[in-house]
């Protein structure tokens, strides 16, 4: 029973009470990357052959204080999902208030595939996530069904440049741009923190289940889209501006300022006014700011030992001078 003990006794108890008859929990690995949960793999066997789950556990303070809410809207999201051809986990279960388990958490299929996040095949994944994006936004929900509004992660107020940068009238130009009220938008479903660490790949046939379409045939195909917890209702430009934020910090500028055009290649719609989409797009990457050290840990723990504060710190600066470039006045 490989690594079962270490998972918590109340736990395992509230997991096995979720099995099928005749199931038994086998093994437990972690998984490794995330940096809001704990998420651990569960083996299940029994009379209909071998299956996986997930566990996702909130033990951080700050993230137990808003787990009800968090886990609540994942657990709303898959069920609705679950209609859709989004290639989303299949909900078991929730304990939102730790009623059953040491710590707010949620039960889940497994879904196959693997994060990918080196350099190489950056460009390629990036088409891909930019057709599946689009899907995510296609998903059409009834009034009753819509996620709350989004929230801005940042404001004027609490934008930190990097330490010792050589460019602050830079900084407090992109900071202008945000200080002003939300442009008017047409709203769309978001996952809202969409990005590589949340996409899952495979190799091979994708056949014609859910998410076959993104990568089409045989070849890389985006086989999951995890971590559901932020959705949102808003503009479309909100997700593409995280998703670019997050290329561009891994790979570099140049994919990060190409994925919006991915996006619309693909068939999206972004806002007429640049200065709009700029917006945007500098509400998403100043909230990155100084450093982006916060979510590195998780990329340097998936093979990412590059990316250093000052790497990441550099890029960003890099990027917002591009977005000023290109897209203001």
């Amino acid at each position: 029973m490989d690594g079962i003990r270490e998972l918590p006794q109340a736990a395992r108890s509230w997991v096995e009470r979720q099995l099928a008859d005749g199931e038994r929990l086998v093994g437990v690995a972690p998984l490794r990357g995330g940096w809001t949960s704990e998420m651990r793999r569960l083996d299940v066997d029994g009379p209909g052959g071998r299956r996986s789950l997930v566990l996702r556990s909130f033990v951080k303070p700050f993230f137990v204080r808003h787990a009800e809410g968090l886990l609540c809207r994942e657990a709303g999201v898959l069920r609705l999902l679950g209609r859709t051809g989004v290639p989303a986990a299949v909900l078991v279960a929730v304990d939102p208030v730790a009623e059953h388990c040491e710590h707010p958490s949620l039960l889940m299929s497994l879904l196959p595939g693997t994060v990918r996040l080196d350099d190489e095949g950056a460009g390629r994944r990036a088409g891909l996530l930019a057709r599946q994006l689009l899907d995510v936004h296609r998903v059409a929900v009834a009034g009753a069904e819509r996620p709350r509004p989004y929230q801005a992660w940042t404001s004027p107020e609490r934008v930190t440049p990097p330490a010792g940068t050589a460019r602050p009238e830079l900084w407090a130009r992109a900071v202008d741009v945000i200080r002003r009220d939300p442009p008017a938008y047409e709203g769309r479903f978001l996952h809202r923190d969409f990005h590589p660490c949340n996409v899952l790949f495979s190799d091979g046939d994708g056949g014609s289940g859910r998410g076959a379409a993104v990568g089409g045939g045989t070849g890389l195909w985006v086989s999951g889209v995890v971590d559901w917890v932020e959705t949102s209702w808003g503009p479309a430009d909100l997700d593409v501006a995280h998703c670019s934020t997050t290329l561009a910090l891994l790979h570099g500028v140049p994919l990060g300022m190409a994925f919006a055009d991915l996006y619309e290649a693909a068939g999206g719609t972004l806002a007429d006014d640049p200065a709009d989409h700029l917006y945007w797009r500098l509400l998403d990457a100043l909230g990155y700011a100084p450093d982006a050290e916060r979510v590195a840990a998780g990329w340097r723990e998936l093979g990412r030992a590059d990316l250093t504060p000052t790497v990441l710190a550099g890029r960003l600066e890099a990027y917002v001078q591009a977005l000023l470039e290109r897209y203001g006045d």
